[in-house]
């Protein structure tokens, strides 16, 4: 294309998953996604990762292969009436695929329009979202979709994609560009290949305007000429995750100034009030838990309250909330012990469940033993029986450990009293 209204990225959009800039996992040679798109089998999708990384593009790569009507709708500013109406056009077609950009911005009502029409097979869904589609999609969509996971770009795809611009592009390739240096083309766009693209444009039209066709780009230079057009807070690119990183890591590092402060620069920036209030629900499991369980119960309506009331008002209950959780003793015991427990399950495979802790609620099972020796721990003094409930592959084995702070202390005072030497309390 020759159009220079048309920006860079858009121009250098790829129609193949041969042209794509990393995603090998999903578009190399015999991956699923692939071999789906080459047999002409492509199931309803959500393609989950962070912006710039490829999910708009592998969608219209489906829609080019396949070489069936494309509709592509907004979440952002679409609804149910507008899914109504291409779903009705999608019937008097053999095959159609729709597109929903930010797939998460659509409420239930507006994902429920979707349910029929995918699962009758009358449209093929992608949907787009930079959120956990666990959240945020409903579980009925979700279980008619695959979803696949995209990964940040690699910096040394970025450096391709750039120096392709330079060479492939009706615009570009005419003018003497030297990429002497990447680093702050790459850090500025955050991994995000569209700004990129848009960022390098920006400078070689930028640095051409003074310097006719010969063009230097070095990192003073690009810093120089983006200075002014970095914004503060950017919702969707790297200020997103650079600022919500901080928020979670001054709460855990139980800094109360500086969690308030990272919480004023995403209020101010518009970020959506659920993703911070969800990011304090995790974090008060994760790096508080039993140090303080109310933190959980806390953070839980947190949430609950700030999604009734919307802002301007929630920045009370949030900023409430990030000071509770910053303020108080922390341990990240249950954390670890979860993630030890999944890598014993993964290293040992299915363990058989003792037989003296089974169920037995038929005769057969009972003439099997199931059940057979199990000491109900309230027939006991203390309420407790020291039986063996791992299997005997790992038995013994300790998962949680207490956190040195004053509540899970007396946990591991308790569990000492009851278990003795046998986990080392």
């Amino acid at each position: 294309m020759n159009n220079t209204s048309i920006p860079l990225a858009e121009r250098l959009r790829p129609e193949s998953l041969d042209q794509l800039v990393g995603q090998e996992h999903l578009a190399g040679k015999g991956s699923i996604l692939r071999s789906s798109i080459e047999q002409g089998k492509v199931p309803s999708m959500i393609l989950w990762g962070p912006p710039g990384t490829g999910k708009t593009t592998i969608a219209n790569i489906i829609a080019h292969t396949l070489q069936v009507p494309f509709f592509t709708l907004s979440a952002i500013s679409s609804g149910v009436k507008e899914v109504r109406e291409v779903i009705e056009i999608a019937k008097s077609k053999e095959k159609a695929i729709l597109f929903i950009d930010e797939i998460h911005r659509f409420n239930k009502g507006q994902q429920d329009a979707l349910l029929g029409a995918v699962e009758k097979g009358v449209i093929t869904l992608i949907g787009a979202t930079t959120e956990n589609p666990s959240f945020e999609v409903n579980s009925a969509l979700l279980s008619r979709c695959l979803v696949y996971v995209l990964k940040p770009l690699a910096e040394k795809n970025l450096v391709r994609l750039l120096n392709y611009a330079i060479e492939k592009d009706d615009q570009l390739a005419p003018l003497k560009i030297d990429l002497k240096e990447t680093a702050a083309l790459i850090n500025i766009s955050g991994g995000d290949a569209r700004k990129l693209l848009n960022l390098l444009e920006l400078v070689v039209t930028t640095l051409a305007s003074g310097n006719g066709q010969s063009i230097t780009i070095t990192d003073d230079a690009v810093m120089e000429i983006a200075q002014q057009r970095i914004a503060l807070y950017d919702k969707s690119g790297e200020q997103h995750y650079d600022i919500i990183s901080a928020f979670i890591k001054s709460m855990r590092g139980s800094d109360p100034n500086a969690a308030v402060y990272w919480l004023a620069r995403m209020i101010e920036g518009g970020e959506d009030v659920k993703f911070i209030a969800r990011r304090m629900v995790i974090l008060a499991s994760e790096d508080i838990g039993n140090a303080n369980p109310t933190a959980l119960v806390m953070a839980n309506a947190t949430f609950d309250a700030v999604n009734k009331i919307g802002y301007p008002e929630a920045r009370i209950i949030l900023s409430q909330c990030a000071v509770y959780l910053a303020s108080s003793p922390k341990s990240n015991a249950s954390y670890v012990a979860i993630d030890d427990a999944l890598a014993a399950v993964r290293a040992h495979g299915d363990l058989s469940v003792p037989l003296h802790i089974r169920n037995a609620p038929t005769k057969l099972m009972k003439n099997l033993d199931y059940g057979k020796g199990y000491q109900y721990s309230h027939s006991y003094e203390n309420n407790f029986s020291p039986q063996e409930y791992l299997p005997k592959e790992i038995a013994g084995t300790k998962f949680y450990d207490p956190g040195r702070n004053a509540r899970e202390e007396e946990l591991r005072k308790f569990l000492k009293a009851l278990w003795g030497d046998k986990y080392h309390y």
